[in-house]
């Protein structure tokens, strides 16, 4: 049914439950994973009489690199412990919604699992929702766990 499953994390509790799950499924279908970080670009917002230099960004990368590692280590170590075949990725720069459909496509998954707050209304609407965007856009099926 399902022999490559890829996991989105952000690297909130909740979506270290998304992550959990995920795995035990993995686990239990005897399926690969890929799990994936995406971190956006870097918050340009010039106000007058203001400028970011280059020293600004190269540290915004490094610091998002960092925390990509830090995350993803060790949510591999847990799989291993699992019997879990898993790749990780950190794809900086980028929009997450993006991003997670384009891997998914291109490591051929069969399902995406990922968490969701749950928002709704104004809420949702304000913050915008990269699991509804996820979920409507994706030609695969999509687990979102709460």
């Amino acid at each position: 049914m399902y022999k490559h499953i890829l996991i989105t994390t952000d690297g909130s509790e909740l979506a270290r439950k998304g992550v959990d799950h995920g795995l035990s499924l993995a686990r239990s279908l005897d399926a690969k994973v890929t799990v994936v970080t995406v971190t956006e670009p870097f918050p340009i917002y010039a106000g007058e009489g203001w400028a970011l230099g280059p020293q600004e960004f190269e540290r915004y990368d490094a610091d998002q690199v960092k925390f990509a590692k830090e995350l993803l280590e060790p949510i591999k170590a847990d799989a291993a412990k699992l019997g879990v075949s898993c790749e990780t990725r950190h794809l900086p720069g980028r929009r997450p919604a993006e991003a997670i459909l384009e891997i998914a496509s291109e490591q051929g998954c069969s399902l995406i699992v990922m968490a969701s707050h749950g928002r709704r209304g104004l809420g949702r609407l304000l913050l915008g929702s990269q699991t509804s965007e996820v979920v409507s856009q994706s030609p695969i099926p999509v687990l979102v766990v709460r």
